[in-house]
């Protein structure tokens, strides 16, 4: 995999491309409060997680990712199923969230690839969505965060369209990072609708008790 280059932008912060899924969330971006979100000590005391109400299908383009990125879709039931927050974990969270929203250049699959829907790590720079969180993912995973309690997700978004972000499952609760928003937010903050999410005993998906659920997400 090509991160080498990547990541060097990411140290020193490249410029963020505005594609459809970040033209889609400014209106969100606007409505968070970025500095009470970001403290550690202002995370919510009563913690509120998403609740599983079953098996799911997978998206198909994380089916055809999972073939090329084993690594990424195994799940190891050794790991925490929930990551322990501390102030300097919420530090790194936040940090690589951040910085991976300005690195990576927003553009749709078939803008980018002349297709309708593609998962990757955006190794060229260039990623829609989910892109952005299966990045993020590796980085935090490569961090020491446990892979299995985080755990990439779809919802539908403010416009009513499929979209793609990673929830963190956590002591404090579920925390959501999203393209849309360089704040870390309690996932019933984000205003979204949870559709499914990966299994954290399995490969595959579970539903968070929504319908209908989109085929694609990675256009927006």
């Amino acid at each position: 995999m090509r991160f080498a280059g990547l990541k060097q932008r990411i140290t020193v912060s490249a410029r963020r491309g505005l594609g459809r899924c970040a033209l889609a969330g400014l209106a969100l971006a606007a409505l968070a409060a970025p500095a009470a979100a970001q403290s550690y000590a202002a995370l919510p005391s009563v913690p509120s997680a998403a609740v599983v109400a079953g098996d799911a299908r997978p998206i198909s383009a994380w089916v055809t990712f999972c073939q090329g990125y084993a690594a990424e879709c195994a799940v190891d039931r050794s790991e925490p199923a929930s990551i322990t927050l501390t102030p300097g974990i919420w530090n790194t969270i936040v940090s690589v969230n951040r910085r991976v929203n300005k690195a990576v250049r927003a553009m749709t699959d078939m803008d980018h690839l002349n297709v309708p829907d593609r998962w990757d790590m955006a190794e060229d720079g260039i990623g829609d969505c989910e892109d952005f969180q299966l990045l993020k993912r590796h980085m935090l995973a490569e961090a020491g965060l446990p892979r299995r309690a985080m755990r990439m997700t779809v919802v539908i978004d403010e416009k009513g369209e499929g979209h793609a972000v990673l929830t963190l499952i956590t002591d404090r609760g579920d925390f959501i990072l999203d393209n849309k928003t360089s704040t870390v937010l309690p996932w019933r903050q984000t205003g979204y609708a949870f559709i499914k999410r990966e299994s954290q005993d399995a490969i595959g998906w579970v539903s968070l008790g929504r319908t209908p659920s989109p085929t694609m997400t990675a256009n927006r």
